[in-house]
C-alpha cells in the first residue's frame, strides 16, 4: 500500500479544517483548561517503582522456598502469582510515564527507574525511547508506526504468521489466543529488538514498520539489554532450576504481567483506521474500567488521553477525558473493555486499506469498526 492509497482513504475522515486534529494542536485548545500541577513531575509514582520491585522480591523469595510445600499447598502460590504479575505490568506502566518524562529530572535517575521498571518486560529504555516515544507517537497507527496491524499486502514473513496465529481476531483458535496472551509481547519485543540489533534499516521485512536508530542508541540497547539479561539471570539462580519453583516463580508471573498487559495493548489501536494524520482521536481507543482498576493501573486505560498529552501527570487523565467529551464528544473513542474485545474478536486482523480489514485467506472483508462514517 502506498502512502498516495492511505491519503486517499483517510481524507474521508477529516472532520473539518476548524477541528485540531494533531496531538499538538489538542493540546494547544485543552492546555488552558487543565491545572498547572497537572504538568508537573510526580514523586509519588518513582515510589511505586522499589514497592512494586519489592513486592516481586518477596516473591521471588517464598518462590525459592517452593519445593518445601507440600503438594496441595501450591494452589496458595496462584493468588501470590498473579499478584507478582501485576506487579511486573504495573511496573512497566510505571517506566512508560517515566520515559516520558514523569519522573526526576535527573538522566541518569530516571533511566536507571527505567531499566529497572522495564526489566521484567525485558524492554530497555534507549530501545523504548525509540520505538515508543519516536516512531509510534510521532506516526500512530500510520504506515511508519511498528506497533501497528500488519497490512494484508505486506510480505507473509515469520512475524506476521505469528501475529495472525496469536492476535485477538475472528480468526484465532481460543485455545491459541490464550497462551499467546502470555507471548504476544515477547513476541513483539523480540522482533523490534532484532530489527533494530541485527540489521538497523528502513527495510526490514517481518516487522509492521522497520526504523533506524543512531549508532549511539544502538549500542546502549544492546548494553542495557546485557544488563537484563543478568537480572533476570540472577532472578533465575535465586530461585533455583527446580522445575516447579522455576515454572511457578518465574515464569507463571510473567505470562500473567504479560497477559494482563496484552489485555490493554490489543485495544489501544487495532479497531481504529490507519492514518497518516497522527490524529490521536483517530487512531486511539480509551477503555472504561472500573475505578479501582484505574487507581491499581496508573490510568492505563486513557489511551487517546495519553496520545494528546504523552507527558502528563497520569492522575490528571480523567479530567483529560471529562475535558475531550465536552469538545470532541464525537469523534472522542471511548468503550468498555468488553466490547472491545467482543469487536477485535468478531474482527479480521489484517488491514486491506485504511478502512478495512481482511482475513488471511482474503474472504472476509469488513468495515474498521471505529472508521468515522463518511460524511
Amino acid at each position: 500500500m502506498t502512502d498516495r492509497s492511505i491519503s486517499s482513504v483517510t481524507a474521508q475522515f477529516s472532520t473539518g479544517p476548524q477541528a485540531p486534529r494533531s496531538p499538538q494542536a489538542l493540546a494547544r485548545q485543552l492546555r488552558p483548561l487543565l491545572p498547572s500541577e497537572a504538568f508537573q513531575t510526580s514523586p509519588t509514582r518513582l515510589a511505586l517503582v522499589p514497592i512494586n520491585l519489592a513486592i516481586l522480591v518477596l516473591g521471588w523469595h517464598m518462590a525459592s522456598q517452593l519445593d518445601r510445600w507440600p503438594l496441595p499447598s501450591l494452589l496458595i502460590w496462584l493468588p501470590i502469582a498473579v499478584l507478582m504479575g501485576n506487579s511486573v505490568m504495573v511496573l512497566g506502566f510505571l517506566a512508560h510515564d517515566l520515559m516520558h518524562g514523569r519522573g526526576p529530572r535527573q538522566r541518569t535517575l530516571r533511566r536507571l527507574a527505567g531499566l529497572l521498571g522495564f526489566s521484567m518486560l525485558w524492554m530497555t529504555p534507549t530501545l523504548w525511547q525509540a520505538v515508543h516515544n519516536r516512531e509510534h507517537h510521532s506516526h500512530t497507527n500510520g504506515l511508519q508506526d511498528p506497533d501497528r496491524s500488519y497490512l494484508a499486502s505486506q510480505p507473509n514473513s515469520w512475524g506476521k504468521r505469528l501475529f495472525h496465529w496469536i492476535a485477538p481476531s475472528s480468526e484465532v483458535n481460543p485455545l491459541v489466543l490464550a497462551l499467546g496472551m502470555t507471548s504476544a509481547w515477547p513476541l513483539h519485543h523480540f522482533r523490534t529488538t532484532c530489527a533494530v540489533l541485527l540489521f538497523n534499516s528502513t527495510k526490514t521485512g517481518f516487522t509492521p514498520a522497520s526504523f533506524r536508530v543512531r549508532p549511539a542508541e544502538r549500542r546502549a540497547i544492546g548494553l542495557e539489554l546485557a544488563a537484563v539479561a543478568s537480572i533476570h539471570l540472577l532472578v533465575i539462580s535465586w530461585i533455583g532450576l527446580q522445575p516447579i519453583q522455576l515454572l511457578l516463580g518465574y515464569f507463571l508471573p510473567l505470562w500473567i504481567g504479560y497477559a494482563m498487559a496484552m489485555a490493554y495493548i490489543y485495544t489501544n489501536h487495532v479497531l481504529n483506521p490507519l492514518t497518516e494524520d497522527n490524529d490521536p482521536l483517530l487512531s486511539s481507543l480509551s477503555l472504561q474500567v472500573p475505578a479501582w482498576i484505574d487507581l491499581l493501573h496508573c490510568n492505563f486505560s486513557h489511551h487517546s488521553e495519553h496520545h494528546v498529552f504523552p507527558g502528563l501527570n497520569s492522575n490528571y487523565y480523567p479530567l483529560v477525558r471529562q475535558l475531550l467529551l465536552r469538545h470532541h464528544g464525537d469523534r472522542f473513542n471511548l468503550m468498555g473493555a468488553a466490547e472491545a474485545w467482543r469487536l477485535m474478536l468478531a474482527t479480521p486482523r489484517f488491514y486491506r486499506d485504511a478502512g478495512h480489514l481482511i482475513s488471511a485467506d482474503g474472504a472476509v472483508l469488513v468495515p474498521v469498526p471505529l472508521a468515522p462514517a463518511a460524511p
